[in-house]
């Protein structure tokens, strides 16, 4: 089998130098396995299976942490070691080179590239140069990669990292391997690609998926009713499409309060001048006069 670049491979350790070692094939071949690629006790004349990559210089180097899960269109999370504003992002995959997603898969805006620390979703590839480099996952792929999400988790809280940024909302993959998508109007601001992002489930869609949001929840801020809607109200420029004609369970959901309790919230809030109803939507009352 020839050494190529991006191929797992049975090599001979054919001879020692002070960096590491040579390894070769049946065709004579040659490749280095440095000192800082290879684990445990290596000989002479030992067959070692080994990953070939290209190192700094583009030379092909072997390394005995062969990084199996991103191989052959396997996919695992890499974490972002640094980020490079004329090329990409470099991820860490488990031996001494950093692999680049390259800025072209990555969003328009850099104020919304992955920083360090930051985890994507990638498998290995390389291209027709026999450059190795990451590839981020697709839809398609997430989907093969995740889970339905059981009815129990409507309410709880979840951790996760984003894999995708729309304008519409923000997709997360969640620690279990639920899928999530948190609509822009659950978020104060948009998060990045590849941030670790904490939420609470709002929700769960026909497909399984959660329908998640940023928001933290109102009561856990406020006590008195009227200010948690009110505080709301606002977080959302002064209207929002809920009002004393809303059922109990989008009532439940997003104020985490009785209908009863709601309404009486609503009642004080309109007595005090506040707010006002127009079929169907509730607004506060200044910013309503505004309009």
């Amino acid at each position: 089998m020839r050494i190529e670049v991006g191929s797992v491979i049975e090599l001979k350790v054919e001879r020692a130098v002070d960096y590491g070692y040579f390894l070769t094939n049946t065709a004579d071949e040659s490749v280095l396995l440095h000192h800082r690629d290879c684990t445990g006790e290596i000989e002479i004349g030992d067959y070692k299976y080994v990953f070939i990559f290209n190192d700094k210089q583009g030379r092909a180097s072997a390394t005995t942490n062969i990084p199996e899960s991103m191989l052959d269109d396997a996919y695992d999370w890499a974490e972002v070691v640094s980020v490079e504003p004329n090329m990409g992002v470099f991820v860490k995959v488990g031996f001494s080179k950093d692999v680049l997603v390259s800025g072209d898969d990555l969003p328009k805006l850099k104020d919304l590239w992955p920083a360090v620390g930051d985890k994507l979703f990638i498998t290995l590839k390389v291209d027709r140069l026999q450059r190795l480099f990451a590839r981020l996952a697709t839809e398609s792929v997430i989907l093969d990669h995740t889970y339905t999400t059981p009815v129990e988790m409507k309410n709880k809280d979840f951790n996760g990292y984003v894999y995708r940024l729309l304008k519409v909302g923000t997709f997360v993959v969640t620690d279990d391997f639920y899928r999530c998508f948190v609509h822009e109007s659950e978020r104060l601001e948009e998060p990045r690609l590849g941030e670790r992002v904490k939420g609470r489930v709002i929700g769960i869609s026909n497909e399984g998926d959660i329908n998640g949001s940023f928001l933290p929840r109102v009561h856990e801020r406020l006590e008195d009713d009227a200010e948690i809607i009110f505080q709301y109200l606002l977080e959302r420029q002064g209207v929002m499409p809920y009002s004393d004609k809303s059922t109990p369970e989008e009532i439940e959901n997003r104020f985490g309060m009785s209908k009863a309790a709601f309404k009486r919230a609503l009642g004080n809030l309109m007595k005090q001048g506040r707010i006002i109803q127009e079929d169907g939507w509730t607004k506060a009352k200044e910013i309503a006069e505004k309009l």
